[in-house]
C-alpha cells in the first residue's frame, strides 16, 4: 500500500475526507496510475496515526479520499533518537539517512568533526540539505513512518556535544571504550519516552580530544564490538540494537 505525508489540516475526521495535493498528486495520477476506489495510508506528521482512506476523485491539483479508518498502534519507536553524524565522505550520508530513516530515527543532525575530510560552503550545505531531506521523506513513505524525521543544518562538535548533553541517554561509540557489558547496560536502562543521542564519528573516528570533551559532557563512550565498524555501518547497529530493546514485549 502506498504511504503519503500532508497537513493535518487536510484530514477532515468528522467529515471523513483527506485530501492530497502538491508535488503527489502527480505521482499517484500519473506514476503510480491509482484509480478511484484503491486504497492508500495517509499520515500527518504529528499525531502518529496512519489514516487509511479510498480514493474518490482526482484530477491533476488534487487527490480526494473518503477516510475508511484511523489505525493508531504507533509505528515510532516509544524513545526518540537523535543520530549526531559526523559528515562521510561522497555519498555516504545518503545511505545512512535513508536507513536511518528505516529504522526509526527520530532526527539527523550532520557534524563537522575535526577528522571530517567534507568541508561544506553556505552554498554546498543548502543543496546537500533539500537533497537529504528529500531522502529522508522518501524513506519515511517507504518504511511507513507517521512522522518525517528532520535532518537538520550542519553543526561543530562543540555545538553537538552541547546538543547531546541534554538526553537521558547519550553515546558516543569509541573503538577504545570499556566491553560490551558497559554497551548492554546503558541500552538496557532505556525505558520508553526517553530522549537519546547518539554520536558517530567520521571515517578517521574522533579525535582523542572530542572523545574527552564529550565524556566531560556526560556522554558515554561505548564499544560496538570487537571489530572496527565504518561510519555508515555504526550507526545502523546502534540504531538495530535501540530497535530492539524497546520494541521488545
Amino acid at each position: 500500500m502506498y504511504h503519503f505525508f500532508v497537513e493535518p489540516s487536510q484530514i477532515d475526521v468528522e467529515r471523513r475526507r483527506v485530501v492530497i495535493t502538491g508535488e503527489d498528486v502527480n505521482h499517484i495520477v500519473n506514476v503510480l496510475r491509482i484509480r478511484q476506489g484503491e486504497e492508500l495510508a495517509v499520515s500527518n506528521g504529528v499525531d502518529g496515526k496512519e489514516y487509511r482512506c479510498e480514493v474518490h476523485a482526482f484530477d491533476q491539483e488534487r487527490v480526494e479520499c473518503v477516510l475508511r479508518f484511523i489505525k493508531e498502534d504507533g509505528v515510532e519507536l516509544p524513545a526518540r533518537v537523535r543520530l549526531f553524524q559526523a559528515l562521510p565522505k561522497a555519498d555516504k550520508m545518503e545511505l545512512i539517512i535513508q536507513k536511518a530513516v528505516e529504522l526509526g530515527v527520530y532526527e539527523i543532525i550532520p557534524v563537522a568533526s575535526g577528522r571530517c575530510v567534507v568541508k561544506l560552503d553556505a552554498k554546498k550545505e543548502a543543496s546537500k540539505l533539500a537533497r537529504w531531506n528529500a531522502i529522508a521523506e522518501a524513506a519515511a513513505k517507504q518504511s511507513r513512518r507517521a512522522l518525517i524525521p528532520k535532518v537538520s543544518h550542519v553543526v561543530s562538535f562543540a555545538d553537538a556535544v552541547k546538543e547531546a548533553a541534554g538526553a537521558d541517554v547519550k553515546m558516543i561509540p569509541y573503538e577504545l571504550a570499556a566491553d560490551m557489558e558497559r554497551t548492554r547496560e546503558l541500552i538496557g536502562s532505556i525505558r520508553p519516552g526517553s530522549q537519546i543521542a547518539v554520536m558517530i564519528g567520521p571515517e578517521g573516528g574522533f579525535e582523542e580530544t572530542e572523545i574527552e570533551q564529550a565524556k566531560a559532557a556526560g556522554i558515554v563512550p561505548v564499544t560496538l564490538g570487537r571489530r572496527i565498524l565504518r561510519t555508515e555501518t555504526a550507526g545502523f547497529t546502534v540504531m538495530a540494537w535501540l530497535m530492539y530493546h524497546l520494541e521488545t514485549p
